[in-house]
């Protein structure tokens, strides 16, 4: 397998890098430094794998699809063929073949979402051309097996793009998270990641967080330069304005009779948690004397990893692991307000319709949905989160990379006040 990248042609400067898998004495000028494959949060094989063989085929012998970028396949023979990808909406001529190509496999470098135009000529003539449209087309978009957040972050700019091109949308998901969405969007087709197929779809696109995409392969833009949600309207070539998706969670009888406010104090991280020793403690003492039971929906009532672990804050009404999702949405919708962190509760909240209250320092704001009610002390350490030069490490509980192990560390929220 060899990197090429286009041969010169009108249209402007060249600018991606492609894959081309020739027939024996195929050839064309290797890219030096070709894109290598970018880690996402999740292994790549939490994705459903693109069949070993483009979807469409057309009269001409050429095989097409977009499923994991463009991919183009011209049989093999004695007749030499040109292929050229195009970008509709720049103009740009992305990728040709070199002059002695006899057929065999194109693909972009790009995943991401692109509005290409396919040619395949022999000599001089054009025997198949093919401009991206998928109306009516089998399309799927894949997210990892993972957080309840992330799925929430991306599914309305999902649904959006079915609504945008008209396609025949599947989304894979986690299988536990599908009955919160399943039944508010009847045309879109939900299946779990783990047991996706890639074959028979125009086209597939990967939605994820992809941290050393130095190349932009999977994404046109660093989603820590955008936010977590709105990644995916730039991997998907939409409008970045956020939205809430719909939940498929009737709205239920009130659970209590009394006004109260919900809370989420756990995290998969010990930066993302309030560090100020005394913040639920004395929060939770003022809303109670201002009126409100205080209820805790965690998942877990202790948390932690090595010789750190965090429980249920004094004070509060203990519900941890009692609750489906479906009955945190129904509490949740029926609170005052709702009071955590930047977790996968608080973007159920923001879905569910609450007034959300959101701590966190260790992201900036930009990096969830808007809230007015958030709330980050900027005197002290915050946003690493959205530093492009580090790399959140998902396996040390205690990742705070720029003052671990001094008194500095986790100050991004330990410097949050109550009276804040």
């Amino acid at each position: 397998m060899t990197d090429y990248t286009w041969t010169a042609g009108s249209g402007g400067e060249g600018q991606e890098a492609a894959v081309a898998e020739g027939a024996p004495g195929s050839s064309a000028s290797p890219e030096s430094g070709a894109a290598p494959e970018a880690s996402a949060v999740t292994p790549e094989n939490t994705f459903p794998a693109p069949p070993q063989v483009p979807t469409q085929l057309d009269a001409s012998g050429i095989r097409f699809d977009f499923n994991d970028g463009c991919r183009v396949q011209a049989p093999v023979g004695p007749e030499v063929w040109r292929i050229r990808l195009i970008d509709l909406d720049t103009g740009n001529y992305l990728f040709q073949t070199t002059p002695d190509f006899r057929g065999g496999s194109v693909r972009s470098a790009k995943k991401y979402y692109v509005r290409f135009r396919i040619e395949a000529w022999k000599g001089e003539k054009l025997v198949f051309e093919h401009n991206y449209d998928a109306t009516d087309q089998e399309v799927l978009i894949a997210f990892p097996v993972g957080t309840l957040g992330d799925t929430i972050a991306w599914l309305s700019y999902a649904t959006r793009f079915a609504d945008r091109h008209k396609c025949k949308l599947t989304i894979a998901m986690a299988d536990r998270l599908i009955p919160l969405f399943a039944g508010a969007y009847p045309d879109i087709s939900f299946i779990d990641t783990k047991s996706a197929k890639g074959d028979g779809y125009y086209a597939t696109y990967r939605v994820g967080l992809f941290f050393n995409d130095v190349e932009r392969i999977h994404q046109p833009v660093d989603f820590r330069h955008v936010g977590l949600h709105r990644t995916a309207a730039f991997i998907l070539g939409l409008d970045p304005t956020e939205a809430a998706p719909r939940l498929a969670v009737p709205q239920g009888e009130r659970p209590i009779a009394e006004k109260y406010v919900v809370i989420a104090t756990q995290a998969t991280s010990q930066c993302k948690y309030w560090n100020n020793p005394f913040g639920w403690r004395e929060i939770i003492a003022f809303l109670k004397a201002a009126g409100y039971r205080v209820v805790c929906i965690d998942q877990k009532p202790v948390n932690g990893d090595g010789i750190v672990w965090n429980h249920v804050p004094a004070g509060a009404e203990d519900m941890t692991g009692q609750l489906s999702l479906e009955d945190c949405v129904r509490w949740i919708r029926h609170a005052e307000f709702f009071l955590g962190l930047s977790s996968g509760l608080a973007w159920l909240a923001w879905a569910s319709g609450a007034p959300t209250v959101m701590i966190s320092g260790f992201t900036l704001p930009n990096t969830e949905f808007e809230t007015p009610y958030r709330v980050i002390n900027y005197h002290a350490c915050v946003g690493c989160w959205n530093d492009p030069t580090l790399r959140f490490n998902h396996h040390d509980f205690l990742w705070c990379p720029r003052h671990a192990g001094t008194p500095r560390q986790f100050e991004c929220t330990r410097l949050i006040t109550a009276e804040q």
